[in-house]
């Protein structure tokens, strides 16, 4: 895993952190980390779903976009932010759930149910940033 960076700016309750998670559980462990430095800490429903949202984005960066390169996030007073870059330009796409368990299609939905907002950027060397937004 690359080695993180971490800034905190000078305003309260404001931080940031980037990494590289190789595997959706060090991204899990990653936003735990992070969201625990955090003063004050945001609500324990708040904390989960940042977890379920970046298990989600880094599972489907690995699973269909190349892996994850990159996982950011940054906090203010109010709002978790959270950015998945992968190498492929493709952005996500919904598909259908697949009720028997084996195929998902719930994650894409899960996260711009959760988020405030989400958006694809893409990036110059042909990969894309996925953003999104929690309240803290």
């Amino acid at each position: 895993m690359a080695r993180p960076t971490v800034s905190t700016s000078h305003s309260p309750g404001s931080a940031q952190r980037t990494t590289g998670p190789a595997t959706p559980a060090e991204a899990r462990d990653a936003a735990r980390t992070f969201l625990s430095a955090l003063v004050p800490r945001p609500s324990r429903e708040n904390a989960e779903n940042v977890v379920l949202v970046v298990s989600e984005l880094v599972t489907n960066a690995v699973r269909h976009a190349g892996g994850a390169i990159a996982l950011r996030f940054a906090a203010d007073r109010s709002t978790l932010h959270v950015s998945v870059r992968d190498p492929s330009p493709d952005p996500p796409r919904e598909r259908p759930p697949d009720l028997t368990g084996y195929e998902g299609g719930f994650g894409w939905p899960l996260v711009r149910h959760l988020a405030r907002s989400v958006s694809v950027i893409p990036c110059v060397d042909g990969g894309k940033d996925v953003c999104v937004a929690l309240p803290r």
